[in-house]
Parts: structure tokens; C-alpha cells; sequence
């Protein structure tokens, strides 16, 4: 059974379980990204490939950190549930805008919880997420393009 591509963040969780729930979100975030590229032509197509290409880059860089730290790396899902349809731009657009949203969530609860080279890791994710997010609700024309803290919910 596909998992939910929403990754609820552990509550109080370690260091290490931060990066892991984090992970997990970059891992939800590629995998979406699949779907949403199917739907877009030209400049977002292109942006979407630059979109999953980051996430691809951060989930291996925390793939080989929890490895090297704690040994414990949770697994990629064979799939994941979508929060709803996505059968046009519109859809792809929106989706982009939300696993961007979510994933910035997932960083953002790992702030409080990490220190040193980790926390800037957790904010350098952040705010690239963020980013993106206004980015496509630039293309999708969605105002406001901003949203005033990013990767908490509204």
C-alpha cells in the first residue's frame, strides 16, 4: 500500500530522528515531483526537473549523514498517496506548491531540534523550500506569492 505522501514530524524528536522525518519528506517530495512533471511543458517542466533534482541532492546528503551518525536510515515507500487528483497543470501546480510547503515543514521542525552544522543544514533546506514555494505560486498565480513563516502551518 502506497504511504501518505504527508510525513507527520515526530512531536520531540532527537537530532537524529529530525533529519530522519526530514528525509522522509525529501523522499515524498521526489517522488511527487514525478507526478507533477508529467503535467507541465516548458519552463516549469524544466523548473519541476530542477525541483526534484534539489530534493534528489539533499536526500543524499542525509542518506549519508544518518548513515555515518546513527545507523538508522529510514526506507523509501514504493509510492505514496496523493492529497488529491493531479490530471492537469492547475493540479501539478497546486501540488508543487504544497510539497514544497510540507517538506519546509519538516525542516522547520527539525530546527528546534538540532545544533552546529545540522541546524544550518535545517535552515539551508528550509529556506530553499520556501523558495520554490513562491516560485510556483508565482507560475500557478497565486497570491500572495509569500507566505509570512514559511514551513509553519496556516
Amino acid at each position: 500500500m502506497p504511504g501518505q505522501l504527508r510525513v507527520n514530524p515526530t512531536t520531540s524528536p532527537s537530532p537524529a530522528q529530525a533529519l530522519a522525518d526530514a528525509l522522509a519528506a525529501e523522499y515524498a517530495a521526489i517522488w511527487a515531483y514525478g507526478v507533477i512533471g508529467v503535467h507541465l511543458t516548458g519552463a516549469a517542466r524544466t523548473a519541476a526537473r530542477a525541483a526534484e533534482a534539489a530534493h534528489r541532492s539533499r536526500r543524499d546528503a542525509l542518506l549519508l549523514q544518518l548513515a555515518e551518525g546513527s545507523g538508522q536510515v529510514p526506507a523509501d515507500r514504493a509510492g505514496y498517496a496523493l492529497p488529491y487528483p493531479v490530471t492537469d497543470r492547475a493540479g501539478a501546480l497546486r501540488l508543487a506548491v504544497e510539497i514544497e510547503e510540507r517538506t519546509a515543514g519538516h525542516w522547520r521542525a527539525a530546527l528546534a531540534h538540532t545544533s552546529g552544522v545540522e541546524r544550518n543544514t535545517a535552515l539551508a533546506a528550509l529556506t530553499d523550500c520556501a523558495l520554490r514555494a513562491t516560485r510556483w505560486r508565482r507560475t500557478a498565480g497565486v497570491t500572495p506569492v509569500t507566505v509570512p513563516f514559511p514551513g509553519r502551518p496556516a
